[in-house]
């Protein structure tokens, strides 16, 4: 006797699934030795000069390389979008970042910042983050200029939005940033460093010393005369060039020299109030041909290379 056996049932479609998908259209594969170091689009050096804040209507000036980046959203560097927040005396500019860090530098001015967490105060000199994507509304006393740096194409890269925020509201006013630089210089040897500063960090990244997860900040001095010898990381450097006279300026590129030097450099001229980048893995000197001192202020995705343990910050001794 044959046993009859029971039609095929159809599977059930999962909730949320979509009807049709073929499941291996997009598989792909390649062969390892030619494939493991895919060349994407570098991260180039560029400018963002400070003429795009010192005159013009209140506006967001966005470092945007996108088109060099081969990105869909504004970018800087891939995890990192910079620009200058311009803001007459007495008028208002919104903003707002898909992002887990925002930082804002006041090149110049003063005013208050309306936020999610209440009114911050700031003037020249100051620097303050903001965990999330906090809307905020910045209202000059004088005339302003902000530089602004937030982690907003990782996340679109990633294809999220900002969650649980990771670290508190922090303002880090100029007198106390340059009280901690003034004992730093103090410090026998200091003039002979490869960098003078100070990193700035958080209570809740003691761990990377960091001034959020993601965002990493050095408040660096150059004496007038010296050179700091180049060193390299692999995290993108977003400087903002805080004061300089002519006769300073980075050189930069891939590689150095025997004698420790880089080679065939990139030269990027100091300009009080302009950003320029410092791309991944480059070596890169800092040199003060002019009668006064200078000082810089990188941003970089650090915090997140930091965690990752994958900075790799080598120094020319």
């Amino acid at each position: 006797m044959n046993n009859p056996q029971p039609a095929p049932r159809a599977t059930p479609a999962t909730p949320g699934s979509t009807p049709g998908l073929d499941w291996d259209a997009d598989a792909r594969v390649a062969e390892y030795t030619t494939a493991a170091n895919p060349r994407l689009a570098p991260v180039p050096f560029a400018v963002l000069p400070a003429a795009g804040h010192l005159s013009g209507p209140t506006r967001s000036v966005p470092f945007d390389l996108s088109a060099q980046l081969g990105t869909a959203y504004p970018a800087t560097a891939p995890n990192l979008l910079a620009g200058f927040l311009r803001i007459r005396a007495h008028e208002t500019l919104p903003t707002a970042a898909q992002a887990t860090s925002q930082l804002c530098y006041v090149i110049r001015g003063a005013g208050t910042s309306a936020t999610p967490y209440g009114a911050l105060d700031w003037a020249e000199g100051d620097l303050f983050v903001m965990p999330g994507d906090a809307r905020m509304e910045h209202t000059a006393t004088a005339d302003s200029a902000l530089y602004w740096v937030t982690d907003e194409p990782l996340l679109a890269y990633l294809g999220v939005r900002p969650g649980a925020p990771r670290f508190k509201p922090t303002r880090f006013r100029r007198a106390y940033l340059f009280a901690e630089l003034d004992a730093v210089r103090r410090q026998p040897g200091a003039g002979e460093r490869n960098r003078l500063g100070i990193l700035l960090g958080n209570a809740a990244t003691e761990e990377t010393r960091t001034v959020t997860h993601t965002l990493w900040s050095l408040l660096n001095v150059l004496p007038a005369g010296v050179t700091q010898k180049p060193h390299r990381h692999n995290s993108v450097a977003l400087d903002l060039c805080i004061s300089a006279e002519a006769g300073v300026y980075t050189l930069m590129g891939p590689d150095l020299t025997a004698d420790g030097q880089v080679r065939n450099p990139v030269r990027a001229d100091w300009q009080a109030g302009s950003a320029f980048t410092t791309p991944p893995g480059w070596w890169h000197s800092h040199h003060n041909e002019s009668g006064k001192e200078a000082m810089v202020l990188p941003v970089q995705d650090a915090g997140l290379q930091t965690w990752m343990r994958t900075l790799d910050i080598r120094f020319v001794i």
